[in-house]
This record gives structure tokens, sequence and C-alpha cells, in this order.
């Protein structure tokens, strides 16, 4: 079986049908006897050890295809769909996730963004017949720039290239086929690193070294260790791009990568979600006792609210690619904190009197909150993302918010075509906020119709307090200073970032009802209830007043929850059938 598409269906649908099969593939998580399921990964996480099983069945399955573009043989044509494909991968196991793939894919992006066709055609093919390629990012700081340690590239009086340097751990070097390094070239500076894609075999075994495997406390079954490069000649032709680019690329192709990480995780929340239900539901021949019904409902909504943010960012790195830097990289540390905080809620509810979940919930909950931050998803991934807006806030402020036009509808459509993803398009910051713009449309339109009453009116008012704090944001954000210091690193204004982070993911929620609306194909999503539940939580986070959620409102969403729970059904946006 391969994952390839269908002819003939579009391609939405058809990444869809990917992901279906792919999941299929994989089997039932929740049988015992499956080397694929959360027993197996569960063993491999206690025992440090990589589930080689799977990792090999998806390798003849053919995923890697799906981290190489269309145009050079694989099946990569947008990142939103990717992360669908992505996520019965990521529900079984956040480590499976990178070792299967997506750490080649954050080694390969660099070359596709910037690399010679050359580059670009060793790179695909190594992929296509199973290889693997690790990357080594350089280290932000908090301005932007890069930290010291990591490598050094250099030019001998002799010509040719010289890196020297070491890093202890990197996921995969120790059976990486490709290494794509970013290495210091300069004095410290804004142009002060290149990347360089290297073939270990071409390098000579007495300066180039690998490391020892080093052991984490997150994602045990990954693979992490070092490389170590001593005067370690390298050829010319493996800079990618140009001299100095190395910080550029990596802030522009991260907004891909760690958004496409931060939208697919979501998808390994949704079996402790199902174990809140169960815990919930045992013994019972109705609903949950009503106690149980708003932390369940809010939750659902919270992962709704993530894939909502998560979505339409990866889907304006194809649409919109000039302008999608910064609100992509919002969500790639509000999506997590989200999922952080739900899993807390989460587990209240498991410990709760009358909740009977077995180990092995409990178990995927625990190996849950140790993976996130060693896939970056935690309190440093967070604190590099705002190093990275803080500093935009201001321009966004003085430029863009009130005053950009509202994207164009399809970006919030589930079923619109969109042109393909083209790394080398992407930009980095300074590019608008399409999100800001979306909320203030969606915020005049749902004002109109208020006359309807209910639900509809509801969301207005939420609308309309979200946009108030835009307001306010917009007030303080354009008194920050215009150059990096003390005040754009400090507490507030991290805070500012944070804010910013929520208002614009109650921009997304409110674009994919929309969205939805129109389309009309998708019941639930296209009644106002979920948007409703979902931007009184994140106004709640705000500390903004928002009025109180009609019990209606919590029962549609539970309703619809325990719908899917009972029909194998994904508690994402699509919902596809999943493996029971």
């Amino acid at each position: 079986m391969t994952l390839t598409a269908d002819t003939g269906a579009d391609e939405c649908t058809t990444a869809r049908r990917r992901a279906t099969r792919l999941d299929a593939l994989l089997g039932d998580p929740y049988d015992p006897v499956n080397p694929h399921g959360f027993a197996a990964f569960a063993a491999a996480d206690r025992d440090r050890r990589p589930p080689r099983d799977t990792e090999l069945l998806l390798a003849e399955a053919g995923l890697a295809a799906e981290f190489v573009p269309a145009r050079y043989g694989g099946a990569l044509t947008r990142a939103d769909l990717l992360m669908r494909v992505l996520r019965p991968v990521f529900r079984r196991d956040v480590a499976l996730g990178f070792g299967c793939g997506v750490t080649s894919l954050f080694a390969a992006s660099a070359v596709w963004t910037a690399g010679s066709d050359a580059q670009r055609r060793a790179t695909a093919g190594l992929l296509l017949r199973g290889g693997r390629a690790t990357v080594v990012h350089p280290g932000l700081t908090t301005g932007g720039g890069v930290l010291r340690d990591g490598f050094t590239v250099r030019r001998p009086a002799g010509g040719g290239l010289s890196l020297s340097g070491r890093k202890d751990v990197i996921i995969d070097a120790g059976r990486a086929d490709a290494y794509v390094v970013h290495a210091r070239t300069a004095a410290p500076g804004p142009r002060d690193h290149s990347v360089l894609l290297l073939d270990p075999a071409r390098l000579p075994d007495e300066r180039a070294h690998r490391l020892p495997r080093v052991a984490t406390t997150g994602m045990r079954g990954a693979v992490f260790s070092g490389l170590r490069f001593a005067d370690c000649p390298v050829p010319d032709d493996a800079l990618v791009g140009r001299p100095g680019e190395g910080a550029t690329l990596a802030l522009r192709t991260n907004q891909v990568n760690r958004c496409l990480v931060a939208g697919a995780v979501l998808a390994a929340v949704d079996p402790v979600l199902r174990a809140a239900v169960r815990a919930a539901t045992e013994g019972r021949t109705g609903p949950p006792a009503r106690r149980w019904h708003r932390p369940l409902a809010g939750v659902f909504t919270d992962l709704l609210a993530c894939d909502a943010m998560a979505t339409v960012c990866l889907r304006a790195t194809s649409l919109l690619p000039d302008r999608a830097h910064v609100p992509a990289v919002a969500a790639t540390y509000v999506v997590p904190t989200l999922l952080a905080d739900a899993l807390e809620e989460l587990s209240t509810l498991l410990g709760a009197p009358g909740g009977r979940a077995g180990d092995l919930s409990h178990g995927t909950l625990a190996k849950l909150v140790r993976d996130l931050p060693a896939a970056g998803l935690g309190p440093a991934g967070a604190a590099a993302c705002q190093a990275v807006i803080v500093p935009q806030l201001r321009a966004l402020a003085t430029r863009s918010w009130f005053a950009e036009a509202e994207p164009p509808p399809g970006l919030f459509r589930a079923l619109a075509e969109l042109p393909p993803l083209d790394h080398s398009l992407l930009t980095f910051a300074e590019g608008g906020d399409f999100l800001a713009a979306s909320l203030a449309g969606s915020a005049e339109r749902l004002a109109r119709a208020r006359s309807a009453g209910g639900p509809i009116a509801l969301l207005g008012r939420l609308a309309d307090a979200f946009l108030g704090e835009l307001r306010l944001l917009r007030e303080q954000c354009a008194a920050l200073p215009g150059r990096f210091g003390a005040a754009l690193s400090g507490p507030a204004a991290s805070a500012l970032s944070d804010r910013y982070g929520l208002v614009v993911t109650a921009a997304a929620v409110l674009g994919v009802w929309e969205g939805q609306e129109q389309e009309g194909d998708a019941p639930f999503l296209a009644d106002p209830g979920w948007a409703v539940l979902a931007l009184s939580r994140l106004g709640r986070r705000l500390g903004i007043a928002v009025p109180d959620v009609p019990a209606d409102c919590v029962a549609g969403v539970v309703d619809e929850l325990l719908r899917r729970h009972r029909t194998g059904r994904g508690l994402d946006l699509d919902g596809i059938e999943l493996a029971r």
C-alpha cells in the first residue's frame, strides 16, 4: 500500500483520504497486541528505543513522499494538507512523527526555499528512496540574533570551505543520510550564518564524527545524538542559498515547519479527551453527568480553535506567503499553550471521582506532557516565538491593524482551491496581518446580523469584545520602541504578544465558522454554538468581559463530541473516520 493521491479527486478530498488510509494502515491504537498501537509506543518510550516496526511500515507506505514537493516527484502541495496526513502518526506518538519524516522535512525546507536545482533534486531523490535528513538549527537569541554555540564555517587560504564545532543534541544525527547545518560564517551581525547541505559519505572520517546517543526526558523513543567537525573540508557546492542567509532562512522556513508540528500534535490530545469521555460515560446509558458538560465541551472547542488557527495560518503560506509569517509564528506558540492547558484540565477530569480511566490513558497523558517540550512546543519554544513577534508589534499596530484589507474568503474555506506552497515566496516579518483584518470584517458582518438574536447575536458581542481588545493592543503596541532593547524583552512585551496571539486565534475561529456557513457541508461547524464557546474561553484567558454561554450551546457541543466518540470520528475540524 502506498499513500499516493487518487486521480481525479480534488486536493483536499485526496489528502483526507490519504489520512484515513494511513490511520487504517496503523490499525486500532487501543488494541494491546497491535505493534503500532499505544501499548507498543508506551513500551518503546519506556525502553528508550525507536518503534522500528512502525517506522518500517511508514517507509514502505511511502510517507516520505509527503515531504517532497510535487514538482520533484513527491506529494507535497500545501502545508495544511500535509498537517492532516500527519495527524494519524502524531495521534499515536509525537516521537514517531519526528522520527518518520518531520525532521527530514525541517532539514529539506531550507533546500526547497533557497537550494539550487541540483540540491533540490538530490534531496528529493534521497527522501523518496527512504533516506533521512537532519537539521542543525541556529539557536536564536531574544533579539532575533544567533547564539554563540554550534558550528563555524570558514574559507581557508587554499580555497574550499572548512567546518568546525560541536553540538550534542540533534535528532536523528546518528542515522541521517544528509545534514543541513546552520553555521557561523562571519563576525556577529545580521548575516553571520550560512546553511550547508552535507553528504556524510563525502566527509572524511577523521574530521567528521557522530557522537553517542543522548538520553532525553521527552520523546524518549526518538534518537538524539551529536555531531562534531574538526576543520572538516566541505565542497563549495554544499552552500544553500547565499552566504550569510542562514538566520533568515531559518525564520522563513520555521513559520511553516513549527506551525505544521503544532497543528499535527493536536491529534495527540484526541485519545486523552476520549479517555475523559469514557470516564464520564462509563456505566451510564445516557449522556455524562452535567458537571462534566462544560469541561468536556470546553476542551473540545479548544481543539477546534487550535485547528482553526493552525489550518488558516498554514493555508496562508500558500495563498498569502508574503503575509503569513507573524500569524504563523503566533500559532506556533498559542496552539501548544492551549493544548497544554487542555491536558491539565483533562488530567483533573481523569482524576475526578467516578472517573475510571485505565493506566494506558494516564500513561498516554503523562507521556504527552513530557513530549511536548522536547518537540519544541513548551516554554522555551514559546519564548523563541515571542522573540520573533514582539519586535513586529509596533509596525503592525501603526501600519496594518484597522488599515489592511481582508484576506480572500477562500483562506477560510476547507475545499477552496489554493496555489501550491512555494517555499521561495515565504518572507520574514513586517508583511501585514491578515487575521487582524479578518477579525474586523467578521465583527462588522456579525453586527449587521444581531437582529437575528440567539447565538448569532452572542457571537457578535464576542467579536466586538475581541475587536476592542485589538484596539487597545494597537494603542499599547504603537508606544513600543522602534529598536530592540529592554522594553521589548521584558514581561510586559511578552504579555502583549500573548494577548495578540489569543486575539488572532479568535479571528481564525470566526473566519472558519463563516467559511463553513458559506459551504453548508458541515452542519455542526456551521452552527455558531461551538464558535461562541471557543471565543468565550479565549476571552476569559484575555480577561475581557464575556457573556455567559447558554446551556444549549454547551449541550450541542457535548452532543457532537459524544457522536464523534461513538462513531470513531476525529476531534478536529475534519472529523475523519479513524481506526478504533
